[in-house]
């Protein structure tokens, strides 16, 4: 168990650095792009986002987290199961990709862009390039090896940079994102096969197939239903309204995620990729949840209150004037995030760990039954009403995960809640602390300041508890590389 911990604090130190970096670029890279390019753009790129992220989910099929999540009766088995997985993958991808080119238009009427079928046909190119390097990907994963991910990653961050904002200034259109996105996925594909010790064979087997369809199928139905989660909403708005409300709407979301992401993408795969090596022991994985969640809950909760508290600060430095009808959303759902995170997001991590997907698969689908009617409700009566529904609707989402959990390893949400009980109370009080200056300062330097203030307070209200104040300590020493 130490071993792991070690593990895990290395791969968490690597994964947290290349979010950080990815973090300190792309708001910049955004602020920039928000400026060049009208909502409209981004409502394009989003309904092709929609397109893209829905067919992953077959191309992948589950292939990743199985080589993650499966213990190999040796180092040849767990091979013979890489190569399959790998063709399987390309095979698929390469075929709907075919199947995209050839009904691009009917495909483009169907998510509201009439007219621009070659645009999606050109963007989905990336489908392929994402199958040639995600088995690559799932084996950095499986050894918590995120140094070299780092590696990788800090190649693709500078993409925007130095591709998507020239082209943007050149062409000030959706064709700036689409190039960018693929050039940042052709260089991943070429790192990760480079750096790989693992290089792809002329193996394959129908019988190995067969013994991953187990947990693939239920794996692939799970993520079915994630990407339904993300993403009906998003085709409901776009065929009930106009590309400038969804590039808005999907804006708005993707602001809030990119703020979260500095810690679920650094800490989410590390999470999986530890908690399946315990899948044996269910106290001990129980026992690494908990400690997990706790710290992360004193990192999220403070995040989430400064989205919720200085919505407009965070609109105008990231995404500028001509967004202001982002501000409410942003600031509802990044604090319906923070809630969502530390409450449901890596229950499912543990519902895979054990080798559940089906668990997951009917938490999403349970999510899914209420989800749909409230966006079909609310999306009559304007966008107001349709981002409060689309926020307050996770609570539904969190109580079906607890639920879950409860069943699988005796977690209730009271003993959830006692877990993270100082953290929750510290950031109910900053709440009160970044409401007073949110709405006493009235310049973007002003309330970049009140930011910070709001920052110490937080941290002088989680001090006043002695185990917080000790676990305040370890994360320290994690970040400053200390034992």
């Amino acid at each position: 168990m130490a071993v792991q911990n070690h593990k895990v604090l290395t791969a968490t130190r690597w994964s947290s650095l290349t979010e950080l970096a990815s973090k300190l670029v792309s708001p910049v890279s955004n602020i920039v792009l928000a400026r060049l390019l009208a909502p409209e753009a981004f409502g394009v790129v989003a309904t092709i986002t929609m397109i893209i992220t829905f067919v992953e989910v077959f191309t992948d099929a589950g292939f990743q987290k199985y080589l993650i999540q499966h213990e190999f009766e040796s180092e040849e088995d767990r091979i013979r199961n890489t190569d399959v997985a790998f063709w399987s993958n390309l095979f698929l991808s390469a075929v709907l990709w075919g199947f995209i080119i050839l009904f691009r238009e009917p495909l483009a009427a169907l998510v509201g862009n009439p007219g621009l079928g070659a645009v999606i046909a050109v963007a989905c190119v990336s489908i392929v390039l994402e199958a040639f390097s995600s088995i690559q990907m799932a084996l950095y994963k499986r050894d918590l090896d995120f140094k070299t991910l780092f590696k990788v990653r800090i190649v693709g961050i500078v993409v925007p940079i130095v591709v998507t904002i020239p082209l943007a200034f050149l062409f000030r259109s959706y064709w700036a994102l689409i190039i960018g996105t693929i050039v940042r996925d052709l260089l991943n594909a070429a790192l990760l096969t480079y750096y790989s010790k693992w290089k792809p064979s002329f193996y394959y087997s129908f019988a190995k197939l067969r013994e991953m369809f187990s947990f693939t199928f239920w794996s692939m139905c799970e993520a079915v239903a994630i990407w339904m989660t993300s993403y009906v909403d998003v085709f409901i708005v776009g065929v009930c309204l106009n590309d400038h409300i969804l590039g808005i709407y999907k804006t708005s979301m993707t602001t809030v995620g990119q703020i979260m992401g500095l810690v679920t993408a650094a800490t989410t795969p590390i999470i999986f990729s530890s908690l399946s090596r315990l899948q044996a022991s269910v106290s001990e994985l129980k026992s690494m949840f908990l400690t997990c969640q706790k710290f992360l809950a004193m990192v999220v909760f403070p995040i989430g209150v400064i989205i919720f508290c200085y919505s407009s600060t965070v609109c105008e430095v990231l995404l500028g004037s001509q967004w202001t009808e982002a501000v409410g959303f942003i600031g509802l759902w990044g604090l319906m995030s923070a809630v969502t995170i530390i409450f449901s997001h890596y229950n499912s991590e543990v519902f895979r760990a054990l080798g559940k997907p089906k668990v997951s698969l009917i938490v999403q689908v349970l999510h899914l039954v209420v989800l749909i009617p409230a966006v079909l409700v609310a999306v009559r009566y304007g966008y107001e009403v349709l981002y409060v529904a689309r926020s307050l609707v996770r609570l539904e989402l969190i109580f079906v995960s607890v639920v879950a959990l409860k069943i699988l390893i005796r977690t209730s949400f009271a003993e959830l809640l006692l877990n993270v009980r100082y953290s929750l109370i510290a950031s109910v009080l900053m709440v009160a602390v970044s409401l007073l200056l949110s709405r006493t300062l009235d310049s973007i330097l002003l309330s970049i300041l009140g930011i910070g203030i709001s920052c110490m307070a937080y941290l002088v209200f989680l001090s006043i508890f002695p185990e917080s104040r000790s676990q305040l300590c370890k994360i320290y020493k994690l970040v400053v590389n200390k034992k």
